[in-house]
């Protein structure tokens, strides 16, 4: 559908337990979902859609553009609003942060249709280098053992556990402050003793991470915006 001069896309699912139809945009980011009954009719959710275009045109036109990993685009790395800098001086295995008087810098070699592969692509080592020692360092403390790490890229929810202790974490995390990613890694790491959120969950959380309220709060008022780099 053309919005605004602009060609949005919109995802269509059917969901049995919806009862009507329905639109919104996820939290995350992400094309806008239109949701029907399992006996809704294609027809009427475009009519939907088009009574409810004025509706998704502002809720688009307030959302934050997109950052795309580019050179002199400023993105953070834990935290800290790091500058991409592209040299088409192609050297191998040369993505690197470095200091600079200004701020941080993350230099990326060779052409420039790699940049923004080579950027997640450090992105993603640092966010496994950074999480592996958080989640072995809870996990000593609560005395489990995770059976492994995966990352991922979700937008519903920054980790999970399954019930054989596979953890899964969204490599986004690498952008929030240091004391998100430890946060994340202690409330996976407890849901290995504990798969729930009961009060004793939260205890266990509470007991390697004592900062935790500092973790959930950052996410709460700005884990949204980690979903606007790299789209």
């Amino acid at each position: 559908m053309v919005i605004d001069g602009r060609e949005i896309r919109i995802a269509v699912k059917q969901a049995a337990r919806a009862n009507r139809y329905s639109l919104r945009l996820p939290p995350g980011g992400g094309d806008p979902v239109l949701t029907l009954p399992v006996n809704g009719r294609f027809s009427e959710a475009l009519d939907f859609v088009q009574r409810h275009r004025p509706w998704l045109a502002e809720r688009l036109a307030r959302r934050p553009e997109i950052i795309a990993f580019s050179d002199g685009a400023v993105l953070p790395i834990r935290g800290v609003d790091t500058k991409i800098m592209h040299h088409p001086i192609p050297l191998r295995g040369a993505t690197r942060l470095i200091e600079a008087p200004g701020g941080p810098i993350l230099t990326v070699h060779g052409a420039s249709e790699h940049v923004a592969r080579r950027v997640l692509d450090f992105l993603r080592k640092e966010a496994r280098t950074d999480l592996e020692a958080a989640v072995a360092l809870h996990a000593a403390r609560l005395g489990v053992t995770p059976s492994s790490i995966r990352l991922k890229d979700t937008r519903s929810r920054w980790g999970s556990c399954t019930a054989t202790g596979e953890l899964a974490f969204s490599w986004r995390v690498i952008l929030a402050p240091s004391f998100v990613l430890d946060y994340l890694a202690a409330h996976e790491v407890a849901h290995i003793r504990e798969l729930n959120h009961s009060a004793r969950f939260w205890r266990l959380v509470k007991e390697t991470c004592p900062d935790m309220e500092r973790g959930q709060s950052w996410l709460k008022k700005n884990g949204a915006k980690l979903h606007m780099f790299g789209n």
